[in-house]
């Protein structure tokens, strides 16, 4: 009977299969002690943000708010002029799904208005930080840069200047209306040196200065949180403008409102109050559209 050939090599490769089969399953020799379904220590990632896409920024105002907030609209007789105001200009960014604005300029026969929205979407790249604790953050960035004055800082009048009201002097502060940033140029009465005759023959201007009650603050019911900064300043041509801007956040998306004011005759000052009404009231316009 002839005798089968032996092989050494193939000995060698069957004890190296034989053991492999009862080492260790895993890779370097550990064993794999996880069990199905179970994710280890892996920290679940913070939630996103509400929104995803922003609202196309110059189809959110209607037109009746431009017209009350941009008079000149209704001066205008070229047809086709007046439509392309109406529509507004798309300002520039370079992430559309992350920022947009449009920006509205109108001269009329008094003044020139300025109006700006924009919309920023804000994204968290930290998976532990949710977009909304990021959108809290730069919002807070927001409100100290407006540099707003201490809510206790309106001083309560006490009996002796209820009786001589006349003559009584507001705090600096409350007659001045300006934020501690410098933004307001005129921090008494808004007056500048050429108003005095103005006064003395009773055409003195009103809305000069920001009255009590009126002044940058946080506003309630807006958003998640809000607030309003309302700034008199002096242009080149001496003419006084004010800007009140309405800044709301509402989940991962900040909207700020920049609504200006420039009279054409220098004795005239914007009135603080009609324009922080319209401008709230375009906020809260907007707060709903994206609650929808």
């Amino acid at each position: 009977m002839q005798r089968k050939a032996y092989v050494p090599g193939v000995a060698a490769l069957i004890a190296a299969l034989l053991a492999g089969c009862t080492g260790g399953g895993a890779l370097g020799g550990e064993a794999d002690d996880s069990k199905p379904g179970e994710t280890g220590t892996t920290t679940a990632a913070a939630e996103p943000g509400k929104y995803r896409t922003l609202r196309e920024p110059c189809s959110q105002v209607e037109t009746g708010t431009l017209d009350s907030m941009l008079p000149g609209l209704r001066e205008m007789t070229d047809e086709e002029q007046r439509e392309k105001a109406y529509e507004g200009v798309p300002t520039v960014t370079y992430d559309t799904d992350r920022r947009v604005g449009c920006r509205w300029k109108v001269e009329s026969s008094d003044a020139t208005h300025h109006l700006l929205v924009d919309f920023e979407r804000v994204v968290s790249y930290d998976t532990a930080v949710s977009d909304d604790t990021r959108a809290t953050e730069v919002y807070s960035s927001k409100v100290q840069k407006a540099h707003l004055p201490e809510p206790s800082a309106t001083v309560p009048v006490d009996d002796e200047q209820e009786e001589g009201s006349d003559t009584a002097e507001p705090s600096e502060d409350a007659a001045s209306g300006a934020d501690k940033s410098g933004k307001g140029d005129e921090k008494d009465s808004g007056k500048g040196a050429g108003d005095a005759d103005d006064s003395a023959s009773g055409g003195a201007p009103t809305g000069a200065a920001t009255p009590p009650g009126l002044e940058p603050r946080a506003l309630e019911d807006l958003g998640d949180e809000a607030f309003l900064d309302d700034a008199l300043t002096t242009a080149a041509s001496a003419t006084r403008h004010r800007t009140v801007t309405v800044v709301f956040r509402t989940s991962n998306v900040i909207v700020t409102i920049e609504y200006d004011e420039q009279p054409g005759r220098r004795t005239d000052i914007p009135d603080s109050k009609e324009m922080q009404d319209k401008a709230q009231e375009l906020a809260g316009t907007l707060a709903d559209k994206f609650s929808e």
